[in-house]
């Protein structure tokens, strides 16, 4: 339930207003994302859809609910780059990926896969270090329109030289153009790549465990939630993973200050990976 304020000003009881909307209307619930972050992006769309003011907003959600897609656009980031931090994918690739090889099968979420290029960097990694064929990639998102785009697995050619200096410096095998083809201004990634991966619409704030998975990758997420929702969301990633599961978050977010911290032992948090605790006299040796 909102908490209406006396100090509260105009702004402020209309972003109120709207959020509560979005969420009792749609079931979107952005009741506990990053309050100026929303309130930036959702100025942006006020601008966009020509309104003076969010209220203005309000009446257009609420009475024209096509206009929805566009405004979950501008409510979820969607800028994000092949093998981003490069030292978290060679993380991967040198640390990590020798231990999920002790699983005959290996399941990863990739919550809040965006566009899809986290997705297409860890099912290349995968390829190159042979587990693609034990692999079922989960690609999670609370933005319809972007599962799309990474369905369709196309990105602006202009962006491929920073791919690939990322691949490069993440300890790829080969050369990134092997896993696309180029014309028309855009790079087509090889669709080989998606023959093990399922995309579906899930939301941190609201949805229950999407599935059990050995490595949870969800970066640069939770900087745009408040810290009950942070919370929420390991929360979710913990009880998805098993003992001995990996976590990996964006290079500005952590576990350390989260009740669900007791869940997670180091790994290699530098990078940003975490291993889930068991509870157990082997904790220690998951650390390793």
């Amino acid at each position: 339930m909102m908490n209406m304020r006396s100090e509260d000003t105009l702004e402020d009881i209309e972003l109120d207003l709207l959020i509560e909307a979005i969420w009792r209307r749609y079931q979107y619930d952005f009741r506990d994302y990053s309050r100026t972050s929303v309130l930036r992006r959702l100025q942006r769309a006020q601008a966009h859809f020509g309104h003076a003011n969010l209220s203005g907003l309000l009446d257009r959600i609420l009475h024209e609910p096509e206009c929805l897609p566009e405004l979950i656009g501008f409510l979820t980031i969607q800028v994000s780059d092949m093998f981003r931090d490069p030292d978290y994918f060679r993380t991967i690739r040198e640390k990590v990926v020798p231990h999920l090889r002790t699983w005959p099968s290996i399941k990863v979420w990739i919550a809040g896969c965006a566009n899809g290029e986290e997705f297409y960097s860890l099912a290349i990694l995968f390829r190159e270090e042979g587990l693609e064929d034990r692999t079922l990639f989960y690609c999670t998102d609370i933005n319809t329109a972007a599962l799309e785009r990474a369905k369709a697995g196309i990105f602006e050619i202009d962006r491929l030289p920073g791919f690939s200096r990322n691949y490069r410096e993440a300890g790829g095998k080969g050369s990134l153009s092997d896993y696309y083809t180029a014309n028309y201004g855009v790079a087509r990634f090889d669709p080989t790549l998606r023959s093990r991966v399922v995309f579906a619409d899930h939301n941190l704030a609201s949805d229950a465990v999407f599935s059990e998975v050995h490595f949870v990758s969800s970066r640069n997420v939770l900087i745009y939630f408040d810290r009950t929702l942070q919370d929420r969301a390991l929360g979710l990633f913990a009880r998805s993973l098993p003992p001995g599961g990996f976590l990996g978050l964006g290079s500005k977010e952590t576990v350390l200050f989260s009740p669900e911290r007791e869940n997670f032992a180091d790994f290699a948090p530098d990078e940003k990976v975490w291993r889930r605790r068991s509870h157990s006299s082997q904790e220690a040796v998951y650390a390793e």
